[in-house]
């Protein structure tokens, strides 16, 4: 990775779930165009310190951050420390979230419970925090996804619910941040190449059935359109939910 492309230089950003997968897609798209970026975890260590060791030893800058999306109390800290550690917080990107899936007949309370505090409560809570030091400029994204507008398959009502949620949750923060020209938005990705579909996953075969491309997406691709948001070119745009899917939605 070279630093070249200097767009967001002087800007601090934090991803959620950062260490892997599409959010680590995003995490490098963003320190190669010039922003200081915080990243937070919540068990993979090892990764997130070669991600930051990355980003370091090209000339950006970068901090790994353990939390627990769950944890309001991590989601203050993972805030306050990208502040006293760059300065400012002006691009969150909120990305953690996990996969549960099953019949309602079997997915239990609990269960449910678990996913929604990841990927619906904790949405809200790193939104509210975030936007207290954020100003005129600034950019929220979230990273939903298709589902929340087409389950595609049974067993994931639940799911479905939890980002069906981040449509709503962005129509709203949108409303809310206008005045102070923050903006919010929703990134939908289609099925995509990460550990939620790894390739011996049972569903596999029949998702990509589902995309009119005929392929999976992959984490660049979901970070081109995270990046787009956080940029100039979308400062007219919020809330909004944009899909990178391949047509799946058509």
């Amino acid at each position: 990775m070279s630093i070249h492309d200097q767009r967001f230089a002087g800007k601090v950003a934090l991803v959620t779930g950062g260490s892997r997968g599409i959010g680590a897609a995003i995490v490098r798209r963003l320190a190669k165009e010039g922003a200081a970026v915080a990243f937070t975890y919540s068990a993979s260590s090892a990764k997130a310190e070669a991600l930051a060791s990355y980003i370091q030893s090209a000339g950006g800058r970068a901090l790994a951050i353990k939390a627990d999306s769950r944890l309001a109390a991590d989601i203050e800290h993972a805030v306050a420390a990208t502040i006293e550690q760059f300065g400012g917080l002006n691009i969150l990107v909120n990305n953690a979230g996990i996969l549960g899936l099953g019949s309602v007949d079997d997915f239990s309370v609990e269960q449910f419970d678990d996913m929604y505090a990841v990927n619906v409560r904790a949405a809200y809570i790193v939104a509210q925090v975030a936007s207290k030091v954020m100003s005129r400029g600034d950019r929220i994204i979230m990273i939903g996804s298709v589902a929340g507008e087409r389950s595609g398959f049974p067993g994931s009502s639940a799911y479905s619910m939890s980002k069906a949620a981040l449509i709503g949750l962005v129509r709203g923060l949108a409303l809310d941040f206008a005045p102070r020209g923050i903006t919010v938005n929703n990134v939908q990705p289609g099925p995509t190449a990460t550990d939620m579909n790894p390739p011996d996953a049972p569903h596999l075969d029949k998702a990509v059935a589902q995309v009119p491309l005929g392929r999976l997406g992959t984490p660049d691709e979901i970070a081109g359109m995270a990046v787009y948001l956080a940029s100039d070119d979308a400062s007219f745009v919020t809330g909004a939910s944009l899909t990178v899917d391949g047509g799946y939605l058509a």
